[in-house]
């Protein structure tokens, strides 16, 4: 070939399309010929494209461990380590290393737990590279019949020829082509999840919390009390340790690390028909498409010589096979269980649209269904008005889809505020899954597919999908249940401490406050195999919920505290009533600097033991709907809160610990203290109730009030389905259904009129004659057992269904 001047810059920004001009224009646009380019021209082609290659991004595991100490919580407890290094000294007392050693454990321990987890995620990236071998198209548009191509026509990167040979000039390589171009959505998909959001507005309340909280200590012990500087960086050391949430990252990310399986299934594969009669045949196939039948074409060829390796006649093309392609047998039913779960399902398939219709027909899962040029504004229906975002959100499904699309589908409804799962198999699925909230591959799905998922299935059927989301909504009410009781732990500190210092001065050692947390931490690691029971509809994270419920159970354990520690120094109440050593402060003369230091000590192993026990009980109260003692935890979370609080209670009885700045108290104080906590925590559930009661306004908030089984269920469920527009032809969201005109009764009536008309249609589907009778006898209300014979032909149509 003759060495021409390479000026391809349009061609590598990709301003020319390549794909949809005349085969001569292409070539002169590439500067090349049907012979072919020579090394030298080759080797100036790969400069100016790059190789056929993606490239592949190289982590860094020290890097990505130490990304785990650098977030807004990490960051506050980094502070606090700074502060007890650099700033808590002073005052006749040494640097503060035993807080600084401390702290910097702990977020070590939290971060390596993290690490650990997070390290287990798939590469997809690497994954797809390593799929740049031949594969069939449609490992682009899904499950596609072979195709015959033309001259002139465009081939895909990654297929493969079935038959006969092909030549072809490349118009574009590595991230360039179909294939690379999916590679590069799912690699660039970095979107904030949904968890990530709630996480962050979690910890920003309560570092904002916390950052009151020491303006507010500042201002009374420099300004007002005129305090020591060395006490008022302990008093803060306390706030700042005990305050975050140090452990929440840790302990959501443990909850929800659940295994993951892989799902099997099973794909026909279809032959190609003749073209000398395409338009005939076509028009053949388009209706057994509408009836959901895929089409085998049958020829035939004579062989005179009797042998398979003589040469036969021209192959006559004799018809064309239907084949009924039908879904697996369960998969009606797992589609029908999850819109009973409230989960709203859509098809998105490379298959052709009648197809598409026709198995969503029969699965029971709607038939509004469009091509995927409706995604593009293309090809409207006269009638269909809808903007791209609403047609999205309302159809059932969309046929003939390529990756953008379904990376597309997801991105939208994630921008109205859905939370989307995808299930998959392919490299053409791989951006989807990798950006939306939960990637599911089933088996045998490529390893781009597996690497760009949360969740891989292993059994077979889609079944198991209904059981991932009853595990997801129960992971979900466990973090749920700790994100409230780190909240009320950040409040309970915070305001418990400050009204401390500002109205008695107490200092608490800041060192005690390590030991709760480091003791409160690893009890709740244990929360993520708690016992818990999954709501029977979607549940989402109601931060005013979380944010109020937190406040108000935090601020009355903060009380209880501060009215402990009144009784405790004002007056002589526990030494008068349980004959215990009296620790208030006129039997002391504090001007002695000794027995100060004795008194401070007391009352700090005092306050550790109740602030210890109450804060760790706290988890069972958020963990519960209802009455706490009603509801079993897990073992590990019961044995873990009796080892913490073992462990703590000898701490305070029998521990003199001079670099703690705690004093032993005896047996008799930690019981009495016990007994305290118990009078406090059955305060805690009526508390819970009122909250959630004043929140709600809604009778079946007050399930703790009854034993009666389910109680409320209808009406919850009912009230929920009222939101959805397009749950079994209930009214629209914008219609307001829990108003003064409705009664809970009326509520539940429309739910079962819902459920009635829902079984009416799947009836409707069944296209029997079974179906049919069923069908009438369901609209009137009626049993088939009750139906009356009144002729010869409804007792034929008696005999059938029995």
């Amino acid at each position: 070939m003759e060495n021409k001047a390479v000026s391809l810059e349009a061609i590598s920004k990709e301003t020319v399309d390549l794909e949809n001009i005349p085969l001569e224009e292409v070539f002169e646009n590439l500067k090349c010929t049907r012979e072919g380019l020579s090394n030298d021209e080759a080797q100036k082609r790969l400069e100016v494209f790059g190789h056929n290659k993606l490239e592949e991004k190289k982590e860094n595991k020290i890097l990505k461990f130490l990304g785990f100490m650098w977030n807004p919580l990490s960051w506050v407890m980094e502070a606090a380590a700074l502060m007890a290094i650099s700033l808590a000294h002073g005052g006749g007392k040494s640097v503060d290393y035993h807080d600084f050693v401390g702290i910097v454990l702990l977020l070590i321990i939290n971060s390596t737990i993290s690490f650990i987890e997070e390290n287990n995620a798939g590469n997809a990236a690497a994954a797809l590279m390593a799929r740049l071998a031949p594969k069939a198209k449609s490992a682009l548009t899904g499950e596609s019949l072979p195709v015959t191509k033309n001259a002139g026509d465009g081939v895909y990167s990654g297929s493969t020829c079935k038959q006969g040979e092909i030549e072809a000039v490349v118009i574009a390589t590595g991230v360039h082509t179909f294939f690379g171009k999916a590679a590069h959505l799912v690699e660039n998909t970095t979107h904030v999840g949904h968890f990530q959001k709630v996480l962050t507005a979690i910890g920003n309340f309560c570092i904002c919390s916390i950052a009151i909280g020491m303006v507010i200590e500042i201002i009374v012990i420099f300004a007002a009390q005129g305090r020591g500087y060395r006490e008022g960086i302990d008093n803060l050391l306390v706030l700042l340790i005990g305050g975050i949430p140090i452990a929440m990252p840790t302990v959501l990310s443990v909850t929800m690390a659940i295994g993951s399986h892989r799902l099997s299934q099973q794909i026909l594969n279809l032959a190609w028909n003749r073209s000398d009669i395409e338009k005939r045949v076509h028009t053949i196939i388009d209706k057994f498409a509408e009836r959901g039948l895929r089409s085998l074409g049958v020829a035939r060829q004579e062989v005179p010589a009797g042998t398979k390796d003589s040469p036969g006649g021209p192959w006559e093309f004799v018809g064309l096979l239907p084949l009924f392609d039908p879904p697996r047998h369960d998969s009606a039913e797992t589609i029908n269980r999850a819109l009973d779960l409230g989960v709203s399902v859509k098809m998105i398939t490379g298959d052709q649209l009648a197809i598409a219709k026709e198995t969503g027909r029969r699965l029971g899962m709607g038939t509004n269904m469009y091509p995927s040029s409706s995604l593009l504004g293309e090809h409207k229906e006269a009638g269909e008005v809808l903007p791209v975002d609403e047609l999205i959100e309302n159809a059932d499904g969309f046929a003939g889809v390529f990756p953008e699309h379904k990376y597309e589908i997801v991105k939208r409804l994630q921008a109205r505020k859905h939370i989307v799962g995808m299930t998959g198999d392919g490299v053409n699925d791989a951006p989807a899954l990798k950006i939306a909230d939960i990637g599911i591959a089933v088996a045998d799905s490529t390893d781009a597919a597996r690497g760009a998922s949360d969740i891989v299935l292993t059994e077979p059927g889609l079944s198991v999908i209904i059981s991932a989301v009853l595990t997801s909504r129960a992971i979900f009410q466990r973090m749920k249940n700790y994100t409230i009781y780190a909240v009320s732990i950040t409040i309970r500190i915070v305001l418990g401490f400050m009204l401390l210092t500002a109205c008695w001065r107490f200092n608490f050692p800041p060192f005690m406050v390590l030991i709760i947390a480091i003791l409160n931490d690893g009890t709740i690691m244990t929360i993520s195999k708690d016992r818990v029971k999954p709501s029977p509809v979607p549940d989402s994270w109601k931060l005013s919920e979380i944010f109020a419920t937190g406040i108000v159970l935090g601020g009355y354990l903060a009380i209880m505290t501060v009215i402990f520690f009144l009784l405790t120094y004002e007056t002589n109440f526990f030494a008068k009533h349980f004959g215990v050593k009296n620790l208030r402060k006129s039997h002391y003369d504090l001007s002695i600097k000794e027995v100060s230091k004795v008194l401070n000590g007391e009352l700090a192993s005092a306050v550790y033991l109740q602030v210890s026990t109450i804060s760790q009980a706290l988890i069972f109260v958020t963990r519960s709907r209802g009455w706490s003692y009603r509801e079993r935890p897990g073992l590990l979370l019961v044995a873990a809160f009796i080892i913490a609080q073992l462990v703590a209670t000898l701490l305070s009885a029998t521990v003199t610990w001079d670099v703690a700045g705690i004093r032993k108290i005896g047996w008799r104080w930690t019981g009495v203290i016990w007994l305290y906590n118990v009078v406090t925590y059955m305060l805690l559930d009526p508390i819970k109730f009122a909250v959630r009661y004043a929140l709600s306004g809604e009778a079946w908030s007050l399930t703790s009030m009854t034993t009666k089984k389910d109680f409320g269920r209808e009406a919850r469920e009912a009230a929920w389905a009222a939101e959805q527009r397009t749950l079994h032809g209930l009214k629209s969201a914008e219609s307001k259904l829990n108003s003064d005109k409705h009664t809970f009764r009326d509520i539940s009536i429309m739910a079962e009129e819902a459920k009635r008309r829902a079984e009416i249609a799947r009836l409707r589907e069944l296209h029997t004659l079974k179906g049919r009778v069923e069908s009438f006898a369901k609209l009137r209300g009626q049993e088939l057992n009750k139906i009356k014979i009144c002729s010869g032909v409804t007792a034929g149509v008696r005999l059938m269904l029995h």
